[in-house]
């Protein structure tokens, strides 16, 4: 992606004034008061790790028992210290709500945050989260060993503001003997279009209600999306210029309507349409890669899984990234701080991210993490790796304009559950996202 105001030149010259706490409150949640200047290195000598801190997670991909034994680890490992994991919600939006109460208490901060990828850039321009680059040499922590495309995520204003930890791509997700009754070949379709021409076969052949269940709306529509938007050779936004209102934006739409009323043949999960393929009442669906471990336990057919098709005008790289990171607060002791860094170094350890990933199916973040087992055991987790290589960097429209994907999950909906008119709802979205853009960031750009 070229552009004289890339990702990462964004948020160098974003300006951290009044502005930026009007884009912090405008998509969800403010995290406390706008930042005056960019947060400078802390200095850890001499400072003592605290003897207690809280990690707060919404523990993503059923991670929840991984992670107790995670931190049961790190507190046997280093006696006299104890991290405490905390429940902050069941998604990304609880945990930002949760922090901005503390912001405001100016009290109950954690040591340790779970930062999504669409929230953490909204801590780093509010001077919420700490730059990590001073702990993690302290702490010979090896950033040379994590996957390149995952830590770069976190590096701005030539900083580290969080270390990967539940990261993921979406994945498509297909039932075995769905495909085998339909006389379908083992494996993804390569294009939406191949796929539009299985559907009938699948439906025909099988009990299932839809060939394709639409992951919800709320959370992934953004997300997911994009590989639509990317396969018919477009997206939400080119750099900064909206283009969700191309022609071949509304022709992808269309498809994507088509799909679910036309063809009658996809569905929209209300909840998690992992659980919906599970229960037979879909053959095939699109979901994190957080989802892998899930949707195998639970599934009692063969579970295939494979790249994202692509479709008439892109076939390779429509497949984005997403997760979190884990990040450190400002607002705490040095020593609060000190005690996280030694955390996030340790689940990030390569033997730790292997049982992290090996449990959820997230990617496993460092490229030293021995997979053998836990591909021997589980060699779906490969596809998931194998398809980081041709991942691309999400729409900025989705992921820098705050309240974007919500805004985008509103329109998609109207398309496919109300069946509105698709040229007009996109051209709709795109005077939306321009006036985000407008009012809430574009006065933030110098230069």
């Amino acid at each position: 992606m070229t552009s004289p105001f890339d990702r990462r030149r964004f948020l160098e010259l974003a300006g951290l004034g009044s502005a930026a706490l009007a884009l912090a409150a405008c998509g969800g949640p403010s995290t406390g008061p706008a930042a005056t200047t960019a947060a400078a290195d802390i200095d850890f000598t001499n400072v003592k790790p605290a003897p207690s801190i809280d990690y707060w997670s919404s523990h993503p991909g059923q991670s929840r028992e991984v992670e107790t034994q995670l931190v049961a680890a790190f507190n046997a490992a280093n006696p006299g210290i104890t991290v405490n994991l905390i429940t902050a919600g069941a998604t990304y939006e609880d945990i930002a709500q949760k922090f901005q109460t503390a912001q405001s208490a100016k009290s109950g901060l954690p040591g340790v945050i779970l930062l999504s990828d669409v929230w953490w850039f909204r801590y780093y321009m509010n001077n919420n989260i700490i730059p990590l680059d001073s702990a993690l040499k302290l702490l010979s922590v090896n950033t040379g060993d994590y996957r390149d495309s995952l830590v770069k995520d976190y590096q701005y204003a030539g900083k580290q503001w969080a270390m990967p930890y539940a990261r993921s791509t979406p994945l498509f997700y297909y039932n075995k003997d769905h495909f085998k009754a339909a006389g379908l070949p083992d494996r993804a379709p390569t294009t939406w279009l191949e796929f539009a021409e299985w559907a009938p076969k699948l439906k025909s052949s099988t009990q299932a209600k839809y060939a394709y269940m639409y992951p919800a709306l709320a959370g992934y529509a953004g997300w997911t999306l994009q590989n639509n938007l990317w396969a018919w050779g477009t997206g939400w936004s080119k750099d900064w210029n909206i283009t969700c209102d191309s022609d071949d934006a509304i022709t992808a739409m269309q498809w994507v309507q088509d799909s679910v009323y036309k063809g009658a043949w996809a569905g929209v999960a209300s909840k998690t349409a992992t659980d919906d393929l599970a229960a037979g009442i879909a053959s095939t669906t699109l979901s994190s890669t957080g989802s892998l471990i899930g949707i195998l336990t639970t599934a009692k057919f063969p579970v295939g899984v494979g790249f994202l098709p692509g479709g008439p005008k892109s076939t390779t790289n429509v497949c984005p990234t997403g997760g979190s990171g884990l990040g450190i607060p400002s607002g705490i002791t040095k020593e609060q701080q000190l005690t996280a860094a030694m955390f996030i170094k340790f689940v990030g350890e390569p033997a730790n991210a292997a049982l992290f990933s090996s449990a959820t199916g997230y990617m496993p973040v460092r490229k030293s993490a021995d997979m053998s087992a836990v591909l021997a055991k589980t060699p779906q987790i490969q596809t998931a790796i194998d398809q980081l290589a041709v991942t691309r960097v999400q729409d900025n429209a989705r992921v820098f304009l705050p309240g974007a994907d919500q805004e985008m999950a509103k329109a998609t909906a109207k398309i496919v559950t109300q069946q509105g008119d698709v040229k007009s709802t996109m051209a709709d979205l795109k005077k939306t996202l321009t006036t985000i853009y407008e009012r809430d960031v574009k006065p933030n750009l110098k230069g």
